[in-house]
């Protein structure tokens, strides 16, 4: 395989994810990695599903809904989480509300630290449990990360962050994004954690064919 002469060549693959969706949980633990891998850049694009869902006339995850799938879903993820060796505890709470770190993540998407706040994040909901639509929580998850959490949780009540996120999520309707995680490269779509190595495949095959 042959490497690109820098880091800002690599090709891009978009993330889309929710800190509420536990497939998107499996997907976040593992993509720094594998993408490093496969010399493909991520660009963290946080949305809510929650307006997604409502276009489809649903008001809450279809795992609630259809019984019989969320059983299902919950063996999965077991299942899952034990193949890529992560931790896992079925959430009490299903959905957790996230807004708050959905906000963060918006707005500071292309900073160094995102990817360990979404770790964090995730963590915190599908490992220990707790809720991760909290000041408390989201501000001790920044100053873990030795940010600046006051101005950071200040920065989110602004009417120009709060409208970000609203906006990834219209973009997400706009490229036909129906769940999560959901990756994009090149304009073609991919859905699933379990299509993740998929995407960053055809993300390289690409660059390498131009």
């Amino acid at each position: 395989m042959q490497k690109p002469t820098s880091v800002k060549t690599w090709p891009e693959i978009e993330f889309w994810f929710e800190f509420a969706s536990n497939y998107s949980y499996l997907s976040v633990m593992r993509i720094e990695e594998l993408a490093s891998l496969y010399q493909v850049k991520i660009k963290w694009c946080p949305f809510l599903l929650g307006p997604i869902f409502k276009s489809l006339g649903w008001n809450t995850s279809p795992f609630v809904l259809q019984k019989n799938k969320g059983d299902y879903v919950w063996q999965d993820m077991a299942r899952q989480a034990k193949k890529y060796g992560l931790a896992w505890t079925q959430p009490t709470q299903f959905p957790r509300p996230s807004l708050l770190p959905m906000r963060v993540a918006a707005a500071y998407n292309d900073a160094p630290w995102i990817a360990d706040f979404c770790r964090s994040v995730m963590q915190i909901n599908f490992v220990q449990d707790r809720d991760i639509d909290s000041a408390t929580v989201v501000q001790q998850v920044l100053t873990d990360l030795a940010l600046d959490a006051n101005l950071i949780l200040r920065d989110m009540e602004s009417d120009e962050n709060k409208i970000k996120l609203r906006q990834q999520t219209e973009l997400a309707i706009t490229k036909k994004i129906f769940g999560a995680p959901s990756f994009i490269v090149e304009g073609q779509l991919f859905w699933g954690d379990d299509r993740l190595e998929d995407a960053l495949h055809f993300a390289r095959t690409v660059y390498e064919r131009n």
